[in-house]
């Protein structure tokens, strides 16, 4: 996940002051547009300073989550919207709309929005601190052990992560859900609504109707709301079929009793937290179990895999590409491995300092082939931030913020692969290249990939209904679990009420960072997968049988690393669409990549249920959510009472 600061500013319409102006003179426009240009160079540089003070806070405390980082955060973010609504004040005094030079336009047009820093000094120290402090909950928060209640040191990363990856008591994996909850989420419910206040509140003073709106600008589409349900419906019918092969799996390893035949699946037994990636419970649902499954973390293990080894890795695969490596201050000054001297928000992400020199990644890694993935995914947003940095300020982010979380996943869809497993010495040289290791190939991936895709929609989907006053503080809960259900198919283990407040227990909810952006990034993912593949000679659109997509490794492919790194290096200076264009020839998002890449998985899905007579889709819960815990008890002793 990268870092997004509030000073890159984002997409505005015309200020009324500038939409007044209507020059009658050529000279005077001319004039003025070479004033505009001085002026923004004077705002780059200011911006690009302010930039690196900001994220030097924000990063002193993510590594080390202190009262006197915190304050020092706040004081940096505080100092910077006071300059940012000042400087505000002299960017509106141009009358760019009207300027002849386009990219002229685009700058200004960028720097026209004031974002929170349009709230009172004191309601955006409030919003600053609010956030700082549901992230400070999240990153602290430890449970107790389910056969240990004297031990209550169990963090999220690494221990609740692990239990969820290996345990297969219901039991066990039911009390890590549920307290996980309890002890983030739960604690954040009051702050949050005046979060949600807030954020809307500034939304409003940048001439927004709300702050769903101003999230959105980014993607310079009015439909894209509407662009991305299209996208889900092309592809639910694949998920349909993932999640009714996978229920059926889950019924025959813990009971009729615990899942359901037609139901929605208990959300504590797909082997995460917040049930968004299934790849944990690969063991006990591969189609072809006697066949060798590419997940090499026991290998890793056994050849002594290190954290460092994991982020080298990375960095060869995007030199052999001939894209950047990463410069020596990266490798001194990132933080590869969780400290044991002091509590730091472990959520991987990735850091640009804005100026020009200074990189770095924050992962408290683990040895496994999933972070040896986020490794690269990581390093991807490093790339992007190394091949766009002689850009100005305010351009120096994705096309859109899709574009950076899909980068490094491109790499992942090369590194993963069978081919390039065994190129690393983590598969066997020898292992059966057949239809019964392809589908297991392809089932892993589609639990990593395809299973993650309504999750992601549905986090923004609750989040623009909740900005947008369609769902109410008094429906959080019950609103969120009714969009779980309808996209995911999946309940909680246990009846919930408003007192929880499941959406917080996870990171991006609470630090307000939205998430459609991995929606779209796993859909233009493999659009660029597929033209890189076409550029590299690894894929023939016109035989996809001979030289199928999901083989394809793009390793020490030049031609397909040159064509990668043009549009990374015009980081948003121009709309997404024409980055887009540049890498697939195309001017849309364009699920049919992704539907290429699984076509195979898909085939044998719809077989194997048909074979076992499955319920594709899934009946409404028998789950309840209701206001409150005492309501909740009132109905549990009415329905004790009727079946006494």
């Amino acid at each position: 996940m990268m870092l997004l600061l509030a000073l890159l500013l984002q997409l505005l319409q015309l200020s009324p002051r500038a939409a007044a102006f209507d020059p009658d003179q050529e000279d005077f426009l001319s004039d003025e547009e070479q004033r505009a240009r001085n002026y923004l160079d004077y705002v780059d540089a200011e911006f690009a300073r302010r930039s690196t003070a900001a994220v030097r806070a924000a990063w002193d405390y993510a590594s080390n989550i202190t009262d006197e980082n915190l304050a020092r955060k706040l004081e940096v973010s505080a100092e910077n919207a006071r300059y940012q609504k000042q400087q505000w004040q002299e960017t509106i005094k141009y009358h760019w709309q009207s300027f002849r030079d386009a990219d002229l336009r685009r700058q200004f047009k960028k720097y026209a929005v004031l974002g929170t820093a349009a709230l009172s000094e004191e309601k955006h120290d409030k919003l600053e601190k609010l956030i700082s402090e549901m992230e400070s909950i999240y990153s602290k928060a430890k449970i107790c052990d389910y056969k240990n209640s004297s031990k209550c040191d169990l963090s999220l990363e690494p221990e609740l992560v692990e239990v969820l990856r290996t345990s297969r008591d219901p039991g066990e994996l039911q009390h890590v859900w549920l307290e996980w909850r309890r002890v983030s989420g739960e604690k954040c419910r009051a702050s949050y609504e005046h979060y949600v206040a807030l954020s809307n509140e500034a939304a409003s003073l940048n001439n927004f109707t709300d702050n769903a709106e101003y999230w959105l600008t980014d993607y310079e589409a009015n439909d894209f709301p509407e662009q991305v349900d299209r996208l889900w419906k092309q592809l639910e019918p694949l998920y349909k079929q993932l999640h009714a092969y996978v229920r059926r799996k889950l019924r025959e390893a813990y009971g009729d009793e615990v899942v359901s035949a037609r139901g929605p699946i208990p959300a504590h037994l797909l082997g995460n937290m917040w049930s968004q990636t299934w790849n944990n419970i690969l063991d006990i649902t591969t189609p072809y179990p006697q066949v060798e499954a590419v997940d090499v973390t026991s290998q890793m293990v056994k050849q002594g895999y290190k954290p460092l080894k994991m982020f080298q890795l990375a960095e060869e695969f995007f030199v052999s590409l001939n894209l950047s490596a990463m410069p020596e201050s990266f490798w001194q000054d990132s933080i590869l491995e969780k400290p044991t001297d002091r509590d730091i928000v472990c959520h991987a992400s990735a850091w640009d300092f804005y100026d020009g020199k200074d990189f770095r990644i924050k992962q408290c890694t683990q040895i496994n082939m999933q972070h040896l993935f986020t490794a690269h995914h990581e390093m991807g947003h490093v790339q992007y931030f190394l091949q766009y940095r002689d850009q100005p300020t305010v351009y120096k982010e994705g096309a859109n913020p899709g574009f950076h979380e899909a980068v490094g996943d491109v790499m992942s869809l090369s590194v993963s692969t069978p081919r390039h497993m065994r190129e690393l010495g983590l598969l066997d040289a020898d292992a059966v290249d057949d239809r019964a290791a392809a589908v297991n190939y392809l089932y892993l991936q589609g639990l990593q990939k395809i299973a993650f895709l309504p999750s992601a929609l549905l986090m923004d989907v609750w989040r623009w209904d909740v900005f947008k006053g369609r769902t109410a503080s008094d429906r959080y809960n019950c609103d969120w679990w009714k969009l779980r259900e309808k996209y995911q198919g999946i309940e909680p283990p246990t009846d919930r009420t408003e007192d929880d407040f499941d959406p917080g227990a996870k990171y991006h909810i609470i630090a307000s960072v939205p998430y459609i952006r991995y929606f779209v990034s796993y859909v233009i993912q493999f659009q660029f997968h597929r033209s890189l593949c076409q550029v590299a000679g690894q894929f023939d659109p016109d035989n996809p049988e001979k030289m199928p997509l999901h083989e394809c490794d793009i390793y020490q492919s030049k031609e397909a690393g040159n064509l990668l790194g043009k549009m990374l290096q015009m980081g948003s200076s121009r709309p997404w669409t024409d980055a887009m264009q540049v890498v697939t020839g195309q001017r849309e998002m364009d699920a049919s990549g992704l539907l290429q890449y699984f076509s195979p998985l898909l085939e044998w899905l719809q077989q194997e249920n048909n074979r076992t007579g499955e319920y594709i889709g899934w009946e409404p819960t028998t789950k309840v959510c209701v206001s409150s815990r005492e309501e909740l008890e009132r109905l549990r002793g009415v329905e004790t009472a009727t079946e006494g």
